[in-house]
């Protein structure tokens, strides 16, 4: 499990810096700011959290069903929250809004309260 976490932490890491590159040079010229400013906020948040899986895995041995719930809630809220963004602001640049995309924002926001959460809890577990 700790690989795995290693290896997608990095592959989340990797494309935050990818989708901040695209960003800021292609989509630049394409959305608007309130736009590229949505896009930014998801590029920020995946790399935040792909930092914050890679750290952990490091730092816990992965084994426990709560250490592998930290994991998930975070590798499944950076999918939810921060690629529904980025679907959003792309297709309203094109005029074609999903917006199913919409409802799927906070859902992904959640996973990463949950994760948060869960992570606090393992700390404060580990210290009484």
């Amino acid at each position: 499990m700790v690989l795995v976490a290693q290896l997608v932490g990095t592959l989340l890491g990797l494309l935050a810096v990818i989708f901040g590159a695209f960003g800021a040079h292609l989509l630049k010229k394409t959305f608007t700011v309130d736009q590229l400013n949505s896009f930014e906020t998801g590029v920020k948040y995946q790399m935040y959290h792909a930092l914050l899986i890679i750290m952990l895995s490091f730092n816990l041995n992965l084994e426990t069903d709560l250490e592998k719930a930290i994991i998930y809630c975070f590798i499944i809220g950076i999918l939810l929250f921060c690629f529904s963004i980025y679907g959003l602001c792309i297709s309203a640049s094109k005029g074609n809004k999903i917006k199913i995309l919409g409802p799927i924002t906070p859902i992904g926001g959640l996973f990463l309260v949950f994760g948060w959460s869960l992570l606090l809890y393992h700390f404060v577990k580990n210290l009484i």
